[in-house]
């Protein structure tokens, strides 16, 4: 019942409500003057496929074209090259182990290369599998069909093109379909196919191949042309051609002896060639642009460098693939739990990155820089090695082993490497103060002081004692180098003078 008041016994004044305005869509499809539409269902706005009158077949047919073929599958390669996992963010645990163990069971490569098409015709619908157990709804599989199977209705709604549906086909229920889309509108809900940048190039380049093998049929080959006397029958005639033609072919032939054969090679055509190479090369470098970025593979005056950067799709592209693959399992993850577990419960998110390479040089370097004593900030491990909060464990050492959270292995590890150095110090002290070693002491130093005697360079020596005593640092090691060389060099002067 609209709300009002009667100013008059015939005149009602409703009341406004601007609320209700906001909440409601007023520039629709089925609202506009949208002839296109036709009101039944959105034809796709590809300007491609509308003048050829033809669907998502004819960009379809663009792959069997090597370069197409080959740039495409460079594309999705680049993409399931990616390292991958779900994370869980702010899911719940058990949320998180249902979505990690669901997408185990899922050929997760095989989806990538599959949505990936999404790029290349505009929209990829993808139906997902579902399978239910005792207690829960799981996806068991998610594959693409073919795009032409499918339309958008006026309110961008997915129909599908089944035989019994007629003109507007059937609406695809909810939870069944993901698509993934390139650069889709309200008003493109199809997307933008980059096939579309390729039908022109191929169709031009296909032209130039056929004018060019035209080309080469006629003027590749040298003419051979016979000649007889007025007069000659028309029977002679044709034995004469029959003749030449067998010259071509086996470059052997018998003819009259009043007749003659003269070879024309022909001349000045190689500028004429170049036109066809020219076009050829110019539609090469526009599909290697539309595909991959760059068109230094189609380059005449390309190095080696340029042209294997060339094999690569550039990272823009990459990463915009890899978004459209990331939402469309994002959105199939969200499902699932929204039907396991509720709408309101937060769900994992599924990424797609490049794993960067560690340099292993200053990995090296850094392992031997902490075995000699250097302590690395957290805040370092995470710029150099690009790690993420919660990959290290900042709690120190001390702490740890007080609340028990290091492994009795490796506290008992720390303890014996902590006695190690007490009785180097306890050996280094006594020989010092001129003292004799025991037989538990003594074969402590006895292989370090025949390092020294050998004439090791010092700087080596530190290395060693750094990993013979891990835990300790800079400073005490090159103390205990210190005195090493100092006693070792007292030792040996001793044992000249008293062999026995």
């Amino acid at each position: 019942m609209a709300r009002g008041i009667w100013v008059t016994p015939t005149e009602f004044v409703s009341f406004a409500e601007p609320k209700k305005t906001l909440s409601q869509e007023i520039a629709s499809r089925d609202r506009s003057m949208d002839f296109f539409a036709m009101g039944m269902y959105l034809p796709n706005p590809d300007p491609i496929l509308k003048a050829q009158g033809r669907d998502i077949k004819l960009y379809r047919e663009l792959r069997s074209d090597p370069l197409v073929g080959g740039c495409i599958r460079r594309r999705k390669a680049a993409v399931k090259s990616l390292e991958r996992g779900a994370e869980q963010g702010n899911a719940p645990v058990r949320v998180f182990r249902f979505i990690q163990d669901m997408l185990e069971d899922i050929d997760i490569s095989r989806v990538i290369g599959e949505m990936t098409d999404a790029v290349l015709y505009g929209y990829q619908p993808c139906e997902i599998m579902w399978q239910r157990s005792a207690k829960s709804w799981t996806v068991a599989d998610i594959v693409s069909k073919p795009p032409e199977w499918f339309q958008f209705d006026d309110v961008n709604g997915l129909r599908f093109r089944a035989k019994d549906a007629g003109l507007l086909g059937e609406q695809v229920p909810p939870y069944k379909f993901v698509v993934p889309r390139q650069d889709a509108t309200y008003d493109n809900p199809y997307g933008f196919p980059d096939l579309s940048m390729c039908f022109w190039p191929v169709t031009f380049k296909k032209g130039g191949w056929k004018f060019w093998v035209r080309f080469a049929e006629k003027y590749g080959s040298p003419w051979v042309i016979g000649k007889h006397p007025r007069g000659t029958p028309d029977g002679e005639i044709d034995n004469l051609l029959d003749s030449l033609e067998e010259m071509i072919e086996d470059a052997v032939a018998a003819i009259p002896d009043d007749s003659s054969v003269d070879i024309k090679e022909a001349s000045g055509k190689g500028d004429s060639s170049d036109i066809f190479r020219g076009m050829i090369t110019e539609a090469r470098s526009e599909i290697a642009m539309a595909l991959l970025g760059q068109n230094q593979t189609t380059e005449a005056n390309s190095n080696r460098a340029s042209a294997l950067a060339g094999l690569e799709v550039t990272d823009d592209i990459r990463d915009g693939d890899a978004e459209i693959v990331e939402g469309a399992i994002n959105q199939v993850i969200r499902t699932a739990v929204s039907l396991n577990f509720g709408p309101n419960v937060s769900a994992p998110v599924w990424r797609l990155w490049e794993q960067s390479t560690v340099d292993k040089v200053q990995a090296e370097r850094d392992e031997r820089l902490t075995r000699a004593g250097v302590i690395f900030t957290p805040q370092y491990w995470k710029r150099e090695y690009q790690l993420k909060d919660g990959d290290i464990d900042e709690t120190p050492p001390s702490e740890r082993q007080q609340k028990g959270m290091l492994p009795l292995s490796f506290a008992e590890a720390i303890d014996a490497d902590i006695q190690a150095q007490d009785q180097l110090d306890e050996a280094l002290d006594i020989l010092m103060n001129g003292g004799t070693l025991n037989g538990t002491l003594e074969p402590l130093l006895e292989p370090l002081f025949k390092r020294v005697k050998d004439g090791v360079n010092p700087s080596e020596l530190l290395g060693e004692l750094a990993e013979l005593y891990p835990q300790m640092n800079a400073d005490d090691l090159q103390e205990r180098l210190a005195r090493i060389l100092f006693v070792a060099n007292i030792w040996g002067r001793l044992h000249e003078r008293n062999p026995g």
